[in-house]
């Protein structure tokens, strides 16, 4: 049974799910989709092209699926995209696509919190977190499980790899590969995110393997390319080296350099 409260102001063209409750100052265009359980809070904005999953709370004064910020953007239809059991809290503005991918994306399970910004394009994985006031540039890539500490600043086409975290604060101008740690100013690798990896059931094993992988490409004195070929040459296949090895070579922006 929804429990809709009667300020609220729905378009009749929305497709609201089952046990849906949403709260007064509400607006819901129409071409909006809100999936089974979802909590909608008071002065939500939710605009056209909406498409929200099943369990997920959206808190109060938040704006989603908003037209983008791009002097490029020329109306086309497009979506804002939001995975199951996903938490977005208080004034947190996601926009929606632009013809460049149609769509911006948050996966399952992520937590967005107060005053964060997605901007158009964007695309978030599954279990990401997102600290306060984090801000995402156009076509960011953000990949599953990476944690961004309150108020980094995320530049446009950058992407960042899975298990990653990232410092509060930080200026992200280049892209983070797979399961480490970086900060500082100007930003710097700082070392392999053992402990959230220890945490997300990885094992001592795969951990120093990763290692192994990262002492060759910042601490062997040799270039980007040559320290790759180093990594596949001399170490032990495995997933963690190849996933590693996959996004360093799929790098457009280059990779965050170690720190002097």
């Amino acid at each position: 049974m929804m429990n809709i409260s009667p300020l609220a102001c729905i378009s009749e063209n929305a497709m609201i799910g089952k046990d849906v409750k949403i709260g007064p100052f509400v607006t819901i265009d129409e071409n909006v989709v809100i999936g089974d359980g979802s909590v909608i809070d008071s002065n939500v904005t939710i605009h056209s092209g909406a498409r929200i999953g099943n369990n997920c709370h959206i808190h109060s004064g938040a704006v989603i699926s908003d037209i983008p910020q791009d002097l490029k953007f020329k109306g086309e239809d497009s979506l804002a995209i939001i995975g199951d059991n996903t938490t977005i809290r208080e004034f947190v503005t996601i926009h929606r696509g632009t013809a460049s991918k149609g769509k911006t994306i948050i996966g399952d399970n992520c937590l967005i919190m107060a005053y964060c910004h997605v901007a158009h394009d964007c695309v978030l994985g599954n279990n990401v977190i997102m600290s306060n006031t984090v801000q995402l540039a156009g076509e960011v890539v953000v990949d599953d499980w990476a944690v961004i500490g309150g108020g980094a600043l995320i530049h446009q086409f950058t992407n960042i790899g899975m298990h990653v975290m990232i410092q509060g604060g930080t200026l992200v101008n280049k892209d983070l590969p797979p399961y480490i740690m970086a900060g500082r100013y100007p930003m710097s690798y700082e070392r392999v995110n053992s402990i959230g990896l220890h945490r997300r059931g990885f094992t001592n094993e795969q951990i120093n393997s990763i290692q192994d992988v990262y002492r060759v490409l910042y601490m062997s004195g040799l270039n980007t390319s040559d320290a790759l070929a180093k990594v596949v040459a001399e170490l032990p296949q495995s997933p963690e080296r190849d996933a590693i090895v996959d996004f360093v070579k799929n790098s457009k922006r280059g990779i965050v350099r170690m720190g002097i």
